[in-house]
């Protein structure tokens, strides 16, 4: 267990990616949900940093959701409609993460 790799360094860690999301607190309404899984590339706080920038939730939100992704393999890290959790998806996939958008 344990894939993502704690580094200090890692490039863009606190850079906003280049993706124009509307910030929402996933209401949960329209069925979709993001997932995220685990990789040995990228650190646990460059998870963290991005669920934080895709999501707009919190570092205690994004601390677990991460945790979830280290031990676990993968996390739901958002629910909302389909264009939301696409547009979530892709900034996520920015760094290289595998994410999918699926219907619940």
């Amino acid at each position: 267990m344990g894939g993502l790799r704690i580094r200090s360094e890692g490039p863009g860690v606190l850079d906003r990616p280049e993706v124009d999301v509307e910030q929402s607190s996933g209401s949960g309404k329209g069925g979709w949900i993001v997932t995220v899984y685990n990789n040995e590339t990228n650190t646990f706080a460059e998870v963290e940093h991005i669920l934080m920038v895709a999501t707009g939730c919190d570092y205690e939100e994004a601390w677990m959701e991460t945790w979830e992704i280290d031990r676990l393999g993968k996390s739901v890290v958002h629910h909302s409609d389909q264009e939301e959790c696409e547009n979530v998806a892709a900034v996520i996939a920015q760094i290289g993460i595998e994410v999918r958008v699926s219907c619940e």
